[in-house]
């Protein structure tokens, strides 16, 4: 039995050195196998950040066209105030220096795209107007209608310059 002891003994030496060679093949394998796991993330951090670069190109191209758009707004309304002035002296005293004056103004401004807001017979639009007062409806004016501009309103191409102000017809 002495030597079946040994037969036994020269497996299970042989059976624990394959484990510690496969140990040995499995430890040389892992750090390859993280390197790749990393280069993968890495990967695709990259690819993350370059929609996120993407994006931000975007949307700056898009916040300079919509400056370049609208960029004219300021001007536009520092000119509508000094044509209101010119309106109210033109209601005082007919000159025909200030009308021409008035026709050439209204010309740029509305060749750069100020439009005049449309209030007369119209609804309520609380986005373009402002309800300086309201009155009962009446046969001739429904509610929610529009009754009297007491101030011009414009838009500069589709947005609100200046909101008009005007009385509406309200049940309230």
């Amino acid at each position: 039995m002495d030597e079946d002891e040994v037969v036994v003994e020269d497996a299970t030496s042989e059976d624990s050195e394959v484990e510690e060679t496969v140990e040995e093949i499995v430890e040389e394998i892992d750090p390859l196998t993280e390197a790749l796991q990393r280069a993968e993330s890495a990967e695709k951090e990259i690819t993350y950040r370059d929609a996120e670069i993407q994006n931000v190109r975007k949307r700056f191209m898009s916040e300079k066209a919509t400056a370049i758009q609208y960029g004219g707004m300021g001007m536009a309304r520092k000119m509508l105030n000094v044509l209101g002035d010119i309106d109210r002296a033109l209601s005082v005293n007919e000159d025909e220096g200030l009308v021409l004056i008035r026709s050439k103004m209204w010309s740029e401004l509305s060749s750069d795209g100020v439009v005049k807001i449309e209030t007369k017979g119209e609804k309520f639009d609380p986005a373009k107007m402002e309800a300086i007062t309201t009155l009962p409806p009446s046969d001739q004016f429904p509610a929610n209608s529009v009754i009297d501009e007491l101030e011009s309103g414009y838009l500069y191409k589709d947005r609100v310059l200046i909101p008009a102000r005007v009385v509406v017809a309200s049940d309230q």
